[in-house]
């Protein structure tokens, strides 16, 4: 049976957009760790528009160096900017449109007595296998770090990079990269050495050239990578993107703990999922479920849940500087 996932870089024009609201709002909380933040991104070309609410006691004026340096942690600085020159993105000319508003006071009364800000349904998922996730999810994710590191250090290749991994009855069947050179470059035995196996298929740049890339080759919006970010295919996606939200928004805070809750209770089973639910302006969860899978068995088991926000949030560390770092990990990137 075949199965395939894909993993993109922080330097994909959509996880680019995904980091730069999450190293914003690291910044915001350095100086107000109660903010309240929700921000969309998007970035074509040399222009970034931020389009959200925040309510914060912090200094919103460096929004625009925030932009800049969140660039430059991924890689996109002018040292990058004066190899690629046309073909990526140049710091010097970004300009930023701040479309950036306050946050609802109907949501803010239920978020004042400690509930959720938004409702959703979650999903957290854990396997047996390295970092209790999908195999085919782990191989793409430890190439795609590994490119992306190996081009950090390069004159030649470049940062917007896409792996994928499709496996056959557990051996890898075919691997598929795109990575940005400006010159071609052999990576095969590279791509063997990181995987540790021989894939019967690799296909590196499929169209035969790939130079314009980032923001230049593609439009980056928030949200868009979520099947990278949390289990692919093996598990359905709960929620929004948690990349653009604080920790009282259940998108970031409800995901992690149903990610927490899977491990937990994976045991011995081969698979287990955990179903949660939220309701706005409430601390409560209407719903809570676990569904373990062993040798083809599934059983379930009810879960009640009445965590408060601040109590999660307190217990993943979402108070401090910790979104860019989860950003670039995923949900299903935590560790158990």
């Amino acid at each position: 049976m075949q199965r395939t996932a894909e993993a993109v870089s922080l330097g994909h024009p959509d996880k680019t957009a995904d980091y730069i609201s999450s190293y914003i709002l690291d910044r915001i909380i350095e100086q107000d760790s109660k903010a309240r933040y929700a921000v969309e991104v998007m970035i074509k070309d040399n222009t970034v528009v931020l389009g959200g609410e925040v309510t914060t006691c912090a200094t919103l004026t460096d929004i625009p160096q925030y932009v800049k340096q969140a660039l430059a942690e991924i890689g996109y600085d002018e040292k990058y900017s004066s190899r690629w020159g046309d073909f990526a993105i140049t710091p010097a000319k970004i300009k930023v449109i701040n479309m950036i508003g306050v946050q609802s006071s109907d949501i803010a009364q239920g978020v004042d007595h400690d509930g959720w800000g938004d409702q959703g349904v979650f999903v957290g998922y854990a396997c047996q296998g390295e970092g209790k996730i999908n195999r085919e999810l782990f191989l793409a994710r430890k190439l795609n770090k590994a490119l992306y590191d190996k081009a950090r250090q390069s004159d030649n290749l470049g940062l917007d990079i896409k792996t994928q991994i499709t496996l056959n009855d557990g051996k890898i069947e075919t691997v598929v990269v795109a990575i940005p050179m400006l010159h071609d470059e052999k990576l095969t035995d590279f791509v063997v050495a990181t995987l540790g196996e021989m894939p019967l298929n690799i296909i590196v740049n499929g169209t035969g050239r790939y130079t314009y890339h980032g923001s230049i080759a593609d439009c980056g919006i928030t949200g868009r990578k979520l099947a990278c970010d949390f289990y692919s295919t093996a598990c359905p996606i709960g929620g929004g993107s948690p990349w653009t939200k604080d920790g009282s928004k259940a998108d970031l805070t409800l995901n992690i703990y149903a990610r927490m809750l899977a491990c937990e209770n994976l045991g011995d089973n081969d698979e287990c999922f955990v179903y949660l639910s939220s309701c706005i302006g409430r601390a409560e969860l209407p719903s809570g479920l676990i569904k373990t899978i062993k040798n083809g068995v599934v059983s379930y088991h009810d879960l009640w849940c009445n965590q408060k926000p601040s109590a999660l949030v307190a217990a993943f560390g979402l108070d401090k500087t910790v979104y860019a770092d989860l950003c670039s990990k995923g949900i299903s990137g935590i560790q158990c």
